[in-house]
């Protein structure tokens, strides 16, 4: 498995759990998790195989930012 950790500026709850299931859509077989306490807002992806630019698409697609945090 490999884990993929983003910087977001997703805010609300709500809107965490609408783009985790847009995300599982894409990527059924991972694992999506926000972390709304980090100043960061990450974005948190476990799968066998991630592709960054596809999760930064959906989310931008969304309004919102996101970029690879290294």
């Amino acid at each position: 498995m490999v884990v993929e950790v983003f910087k977001t500026n997703v805010e609300e709850i709500k809107l965490s759990e609408l783009l985790i299931q847009q995300l599982l859509n894409h990527f059924p077989d991972s694992r999506v998790n926000f972390d709304m306490e980090d100043c960061d807002k990450i974005l948190r992806i476990e799968a066998e195989a991630i592709v960054p630019e596809k999760i930064i698409e959906v989310l931008n697609a969304n309004g919102y930012s996101c970029e690879v945090l290294i």
